[in-house]
């Protein structure tokens, strides 16, 4: 089983959830949980970077969600859960939610084949709750201001997309972490898109401060994918490229610098 979660004080996610419920085949299993085939939606009444409560039978969770930016760009983001310091928005601090890089990729690959018009897609680096799940979360979201939240267009692709990602995820060859660059990283954007290479999580300049043996081994270890290199933006590593790349060092890990 896999789960989608909306919550009821998201626009976003209240529109997203209501699409899928009208569009597919979805049947009330009671009050707010519904299901179809392998798939669950769930209806909760807290915010979702707070859902730590969540504990089904399921293999991963896809958060359903709005998306705020300053920049207010039409955006269409994915990204999986975690504080690299204090947890200020959800979850626990100096703690990382489990990911699945595959899915993730499966999601964007499918999602930049789209003919969704006028949005920017990117993956976004690791931020805020739930981090203490016990299965993979991987939020899905629309942005970045009221508009595109009500942009049916953008809704129904961003939902029709995930539905058919989850019936045939493609499993990569090749399992990485990433470290540096920005919280919408280009780069790494790009090789989730068009490389071999799927990414669990990334750790921007901002958090590399944070960065240490514990960090990076709980970055490995919350894949349930198996890590295969550590992926560097090797001009986005800022004053702690000398100390990130002497921790990266020990590890029998390829070590790509991009």
């Amino acid at each position: 089983m896999k789960m989608l979660v909306a919550s009821n004080l998201d626009p976003c996610a209240n529109n997203m959830a209501r699409y899928m419920l009208e569009n597919y085949h979805f049947k009330s299993v009671y009050n707010n949980l519904y299901k179809m085939n392998d798939i669950l939606l769930c209806i909760i009444n807290e915010e979702a970077l707070y859902a730590e409560y969540l504990n089904y039978d399921v293999e991963y969770y896809i958060f359903l969600s709005r998306h705020k930016s300053e920049s207010k760009i039409p955006t269409l983001t994915s990204h999986f859960t975690g504080n690299f310091s204090k947890a200020e928005f959800g979850g626990n601090s100096k703690e990382l939610a489990y990911t699945y890089p595959s899915l993730q990729k499966s999601y964007m690959q499918n999602l930049s084949m789209s003919k969704v018009k006028d949005y920017h897609i990117i993956v976004e680096a690791t931020h805020h709750g739930p981090t203490s799940l016990s299965k993979p979360s991987l939020f899905i979201e629309i942005g970045s201001t009221l508009k595109e939240w009500n942009d049916m267009q953008a809704i129904s692709i961003v939902c029709d997309t995930i539905i058919n990602t989850l019936k045939n995820i493609r499993k990569s060859k090749k399992i990485a972490i990433a470290l540096g660059s920005t919280h919408y990283p280009s780069k790494f954007n790009d090789m989730v898109i068009n490389s071999e290479f799927a990414l669990g999580h990334i750790a921007p300049k901002y958090a590399l401060q944070f960065i240490d043996h514990n960090m990076l081994n709980m970055m490995l270890e919350r894949s349930i994918e198996k890590v295969d290199a550590i992926i560097i933006d090797k001009k986005g590593l800022g004053k702690e490229k000398e100390r990130i790349m002497n921790i990266t060092s020990i590890y029998n890990l390829e070590v790509i610098k991009v």
